[in-house]
C-alpha cells in the first residue's frame, strides 16, 4: 500500500482477500499511524497484477459494469525474491495508492483542530520502518517536541455513497461563517462519547457538543452534502440528501459489492482445460503462425509443457471455439451452471481446479437430502465491482435490487478492469429432496409464515425508503436452506477446527415455476488464500458416518438458544424491522464473511421444533 497519488511512501500491507472485503476501493483504512483512503482505479499501477483467468465471472462483470471491462486482474503483487526488480525506490512504489484521510487532524497535546494542508503539520518518514509514517504538529504550543497528531475520529456520508470531512467550521458556527478562528476539539468527560465532545473556535469563542451531529439534532443541524467522492478526486454534479455525522472506522462506511464464481468445466476434454487455465497468453494469439511463436517462447521458458502434445492448428481450433463461445454465449446467472455441475456429481468431468465425490447421504436423512456431494478441491475467483455506504447490499435479495443510486463506481471514467482474487478450498455439497421441500411448502403453517415474512420484508425496505415492487423476496425454501446452512457451518466450524469465518455458504434456491428449473441445495466450503483451506479436514467431515452425527448436532442445537424464549419468540414486523424469526447471535449467526445475506432471512423453527412454534419444522 503505497500513499499519495505518486506512490513515495509504503505505509502499510494488507492481504488480497482483504481488498475485496474490507479496504477496497473508498474505503477508509485504519493503519498503525495513518488514516488513509484508497484510491480509484486510475490510480493503480497494474503492471505488476497478475490476470485471473475465469469467463464465467467475467462475463458477470461485463453485465454489470459495462462491456469495457477486458480483464479480472489480482492486486500488485511484491516481485519474488530472486527478482531483477531489486532497487528499493522501485519496491517501494508498488502497491495500492491511498492518500490521507479524513483531512483533518487533531493535536493531542493542544488541541488543534485543522486540516493537513492548513501547514500546521508535516510528514514524517521512515523508508526501512513504513509502519512509523505519520504527522506531527511542527509548532505545537504545549509541547517542545512536534507531537504526532492524530485523525479526527468523525465523517460525513449519505445514502448516495457520498463521503466527506466533518463540516467543522459550519458546525461550531451554526452555519456558513467568515470567521478564520483556530479549532479546538477539547475531551470534557471520560466516556468518549459524543456528548463530551466539544468543538470550539478561538477567533469568536463560539462552541458546540459534537452530540448535536448526530440523531434527531443532526437531522435539523448538518448541511446538505456536497456530492464528494474522495477515492476519485471529484464531486457529483449534485446530490439532494442531507450529510449524516459518521465515525471513523464505522462498519457502515465501506460494503463492497462482489461477484463471485467456481471455475467449473465449462467444456469437455483435456486440451479444452488447459487453453482455460492459460488463457491470458493464448488469448494475444491472432493467428496459427502466432500462436505458434507464443508457445515456443513460453515453452522455452519452461511453461506451458503440456501443450506439446497437441499439434498447432488443434490447439488454434480450441482457441477459436472458446472465443466464439466467449462471443455468443449469454450469461443469465452465475450459480445455475455451478448447481447442474455440482448436482449431476460426474467424476469424470473434474479438473485441476475442480474434484469431486459423491458419497452415499447418511442413512438416518435419506429422506431428506438427495445427494451429498464431496468437493475435495475447488477454485473461486471473486471480482469487487462497486460498493455502497449506509446501504448494505446484503439488504437485497439481488445485486439487481440495489437502487442504481446507491452504487458507487471504482473509477472516474468506465474500468476496462476490475480487481479480483482467486481462492482453493474444500466443501460439502447437499441436494435437498425437491419433492419433499415442494409438500413442506405446501403446508398450510408454512405458507402463513412465508406470507408474513414477505410483508415484514416489504414493511423493512419501506423503513429504508426502497421501493418493494422493485425487491425479489427469496422464498420460504430459500430461508429453509439458509437456516440449515448457519446451523451446519456452527457444527462443523467446532469439528473440523477451521476458524467459523473461513466457511462459506453458497446457496442454490429457484422455485420449479423458475426458468431455471428447481433448485434446492447449499455448498458448504472453505476457500482460503494459504494451505489451510485445502488441508481435508472439511471433507472427511462428509463421509456418510461422520456427515450424518453433525447433522444431528447442528439441529439438535437450534432446539433451545440461551436467548431462549426471546429468540425463538422474535417476531420480523415487530418493533424495529428485521429479517429474521427465531435467530440472534447466540444461535444461528455467523461471521459476515461467511453469510451471503448479511444474517437476514434466518429462522431455526423451520428446522427444528423451538419452544415457541412446532409446526414449522422440516426435518421431523
Amino acid at each position: 500500500m503505497n500513499s499519495s497519488k505518486k506512490y513515495k511512501y509504503r505505509v502499510g500491507e494488507l492481504r488480497p482477500s482483504q481488498i475485496l472485503f474490507s479496504f477496497g476501493v473508498g474505503a477508509v483504512a485504519d493503519l498503525p499511524r495513518l488514516s488513509v483512503m484508497i484510491m480509484g482505479l486510475e490510480d493503480w499501477d497494474k503492471s505488476r497484477s497478475i490476470e485471473l483467468p475465469e469467463e464465467r465471472l467475467l462475463s458477470a462483470v461485463r453485465q454489470k459494469v459495462g462491456s469495457q471491462v477486458k480483464q479480472l486482474l489480482s492486486p500488485p503483487l511484491p516481485p519474488e525474491e530472486n527478482s531483477s526488480l531489486s532497487s528499493p525506490d522501485e519496491l517501494s512504489r508498488i502497491g495500492i495508492p491511498v492518500a490521507p484521510f479524513p483531512g483533518w487532524v487533531v493535536c493531542p497535546k493542544c488541541r488543534l483542530l485543522a486540516p493537513l494542508n492548513s501547514g500546521f503539520f508535516k510528514l514524517q518518514t521512515d523508508f526501512y520502518r513504513p509502519t512509523e509514517t505519520h504527522y506531527v504538529h511542527k509548532n505545537c504550543s504545549k509541547y517542545r517536541k512536534p507531537p504526532q497528531v492524530i485523525p479526527v475520529r468523525f465523517l460525513a456520508a449519505c445514502d448516495r455513497g457520498h463521503l466527506d470531512d466533518f463540516p467543522w467550521r459550519y458546525f461550531v458556527h451554526h452555519g456558513n461563517t467568515d470567521c478564520l478562528g483556530h479549532l479546538r476539539l477539547e475531551e470534557w468527560g471520560i466516556s468518549g462519547t459524543a456528548a463530551d465532545i466539544v468543538v470550539s473556535c478561538d477567533g469568536c469563542k463560539t462552541s458546540r457538543p459534537l452530540s448535536d451531529a448526530f440523531g434527531e439534532k443532526g437531522k435539523q443541524t448538518m448541511p446538505n452534502c456536497r456530492g464528494r467522492h474522495p477515492h476519485l478526486r471529484n464531486f457529483d454534479d449534485e446530490c439532494d440528501q442531507q450529510m449524516k455525522g459518521l465515525l471513523l472506522g464505522a462498519s457502515n462506511s465501506w460494503f463492497s459489492i462482489t461477484l463471485s464464481a467456481l471455475s467449473i468445466p465449462t467444456q469437455s476434454g483435456k486440451l479444452a482445460e488447459l487453453v482455460n487455465l492459460n488463457w491470458p497468453p493464448l488469448s494475444k494469439a491472432k493467428t496459427p503462425e502466432s500462436l505458434e511463436a507464443i508457445l515456443s517462447a513460453l515453452q522455452s521458458l519452461g511453461e506451458l509443457q503440456d501443450f506439446a502434445a497437441y499439434p498447432i492448428p488443434q490447439i488454434w481450433e480450441a482457441i477459436q471455439q472458446k472465443k466464439s463461445g466467449e462471443e455468443t454465449d449469454e450469461l443469465k446467472d452465475l450459480k445455475t451452471p455451478e448447481w447442474n455441475f455440482l448436482s449431476a456429481a460426474d467424476p469424470d468431468q473434474n479438473t485441476s481446479d475442480f474434484k469431486l465425490r459423491p458419497v452415499s447421504p447418511p442413512e438416518r436423512y435419506r429422506n431428506y437430502f438427495q445427494k451429498v456431494v464431496l468437493v475435495e478441491r475447488l477454485r473461486e475467483v471473486r471480482a469487487l465491482i462497486g460498493f455502497t455506504r449506509l446501504q448494505s447490499p446484503g439488504d437485497f435479495a439481488d445485486l439487481e435490487d440495489i437502487p442504481e443510486q446507491y452504487l458507487v463506481n471504482l473509477s472516474r471514467n468506465p474500468p476496462s478492469w476490475v480487481p479480483a482474487t482467486e481462492v482453493k478450498g474444500e466443501g460439502i455439497f447437499i441436494q435437498f429432496n425437491e419433492q419433499l421441500i415442494q409438500d413442506w411448502e405446501q403446508k398450510t403453517l408454512v405458507n402463513k409464515q412465508e406470507i408474513l415474512t414477505r410483508v415484514a420484508y416489504k414493511d423493512w425496505l419501506n423503513s429504508r425508503n426502497i421501493d418493494p415492487d422493485k425487491a425479489n423476496f427469496p422464498g420460504i425454501r430459500y430461508i429453509l436452506i439458509h437456516s440449515f446452512a448457519h446451523a451446519l457451518m456452527r457444527q462443523l466450524a467446532i469439528e473440523c477446527g477451521y476458524n467459523a469465518a473461513s466457511l462459506r455458504e453458497r446457496i442454490y434456491s429457484q422455485l420449479p415455476t423458475d426458468e431455471k428449473g428447481p433448485q434446492a441445495g447449499v455448498l458448504i466450503y472453505t476457500a482460503s488464500a494459504d494451505s489451510e483451506g485445502t488441508l481435508g479436514g472439511l471433507v472427511n467431515l462428509g463421509e456418510p458416518t461422520t456427515f450424518g452425527y453433525h447433522v444431528t448436532q447442528a439441529l439438535e442445537q437450534m432446539r433451545l438458544c440461551a436467548s431462549d424464549p426471546l429468540c425463538a419468540e422474535h417476531h420480523p414486523a415487530e418493533g424495529n424491522p428485521a429479517l429474521h424469526w427465531a435467530a440472534c447471535h447466540a444461535c444461528l449467526f455467523s461471521p459476515e464473511t461467511s453469510c451471503e445475506r448479511g444474517n437476514k432471512f434466518l429462522d431455526r423453527s423451520l428446522l427444528v421444533w423451538t419452544l415457541q412454534e412446532k409446526q414449522l419444522a422440516f426435518f421431523e
